[in-house]
């Protein structure tokens, strides 16, 4: 692995690796739903709102990490996911939306994967990754106050971040799509 990516120590990075363990703490609480879902939603909003803040520290104060630009679309696609996951679980979405994430997650990050271990490549969050991490958020959050019926809002709610997952990705293969072909050692 690219020897830059190595965990520095700083307010960003901190944040970042605390919404990482924030995010148990939300699946548990969306699972004792709903008895717990004031507590769900606050801990829901406190790792978006510190997603926020850990971006415009790192900005602001110029502490942007090699580390910091992979790990933090990693937690918020873990975070994702499992508020996806455990949504559903409790039947608050439809099946088609996590696993829409899971594959899509999966596949991003297996490419990913691919193109830093064989191309020395990191792909980056983009506008359109962005945008499309906004609209799950913001979806997400608006689940926790929907009212049980009509069920269709819920699904509704959904289209257009995964309309922004979807095209982000194209995106991604296309910005990448020559790092994808060419060989290692034409590199050198």
């Amino acid at each position: 692995m690219n020897s830059r990516l190595k965990f520095e120590l700083n307010v960003p990075n901190i944040l970042t690796t605390l919404r990482l363990i924030a995010v148990p703490f939300l699946a548990w609480l969306i699972w004792r739903w709903p008895k717990y879902k004031v507590g769900g939603f606050i801990t829901f909003l406190a790792i978006w709102m510190t997603d926020i803040l850990d971006g415009w520290i790192a900005r602001r104060f110029n502490q942007i990490t090699e580390f910091g630009k992979l790990f933090d679309p990693l937690v918020d696609k873990i975070f994702q996911v499992t508020t996806a996951v455990m949504m559903f679980m409790i039947g608050r979405i439809p099946l088609w939306v996590p696993l829409f994430m899971l594959l899509r997650e999966t596949l991003m990050i297996v490419g990913s994967w691919y193109l830093l271990k064989e191309r020395d490549t990191v792909v980056y969050s983009d506008h359109f990754g962005k945008a499309a991490t906004f609209f799950y958020v913001l979806a997400f959050g608006l689940l926790f106050w929907l009212p049980d019926e009509p069920r269709w809002i819920r699904d509704v709610i959904f289209i257009i971040p995964v309309l922004l997952s979807l095209t982000a990705t194209i995106n991604y293969t296309y910005k990448n799509r020559d790092k994808w072909f060419r060989r290692r050692d034409a590199e050198c």
